[in-house]
């Protein structure tokens, strides 16, 4: 490698990590998270389509849920999924976005314009391609005309809370509220998906897909903003 072609190198590789540079660091930390949650699905959704061992393993999970379900657990697991269900989640994201307008961060509500309609039309169009049955149980505690594959519910809440974490974890200053913050969305995500399972409404792998493929829109959501917001504010120093 020559002297110029390494100087080329370096200078891309200090401007692709420059926690700053208008298409810098969190451009490079996007594309990583894209590729890794894309590859991710892509895996689960193959599995699936191929009928492999995920396939039993989502049965025998889904019936031992079925078979250990009780009250009051039941009656909690319906509340959470009918708090994050279409109305629900519009609602909250309804207020989410108000909330970023008074405080003035026009990108954060754009972000939220975008992300979680988009999400959730993302999530339709995939339940068409890949028509997967819903559980199937003699007396099920949820009746559903729709597909299964990928959740919806998880992938709402996915969205919903990996935006809000997204924004505390680059206005907080401090690593604790950074680090309980992503906990705390997590820990939410988690809790629907629980939920969604242990009324028989998903597999498994339906809400691990589901996952995956709001980590993949929400990350060209908020880079796709970040970067926007960065360009901008470069040219308005110029």
């Amino acid at each position: 490698m020559t002297r110029i072609a390494y100087g080329k190198l370096m200078r891309f590789l200090t401007a692709r990590l420059s926690p700053g540079g208008e298409l810098g660091l969190h451009l490079t930390a996007g594309v990583i998270m894209l590729v890794v949650a894309v590859a991710a699905f892509g895996e689960i959704a193959d599995a699936v389509g191929e009928g492999d061992d995920i396939a039993r393993y989502d049965e025998q999970v889904s019936q031992w849920f079925y078979a250990h379900a009780f009250e009051p657990l039941t009656t909690i697991m319906f509340g959470i999924t009918h708090l994050h269900g279409i109305p629900a989640m519009s609602v909250l994201s309804a207020l989410l976005g108000l909330w970023f307008w008074r405080r003035h961060a026009p990108y954060w509500l754009l972000a939220t314009a975008i992300c979680v309609p988009g999400g959730m039309l993302l999530n339709v169009l995939l339940k068409h391609v890949y028509q997967r049955a819903r559980p199937a149980f003699d007396e099920p505690f949820v009746t559903l005309a729709t597909y299964s594959f990928p959740s919806g519910h998880t992938a709402a809440a996915t969205l919903f809370y990996g935006l809000l974490a997204s924004y505390v974890v680059t206005t907080s200053a401090s690593w604790r509220v950074r680090a309980a913050a992503v906990a705390g969305a997590a820990a939410m995500v988690a809790l629907v998906a629980l939920s969604r399972v242990y009324l028989g409404a998903h597999f498994v792998s339906d809400v691990l897909a589901a996952m995956a493929e709001s980590l993949a829109w929400l990350t060209v959501c908020i880079t796709s903003v970040s970067t926007l917001r960065r360009r901008r504010a470069a040219r308005q120093e110029q």
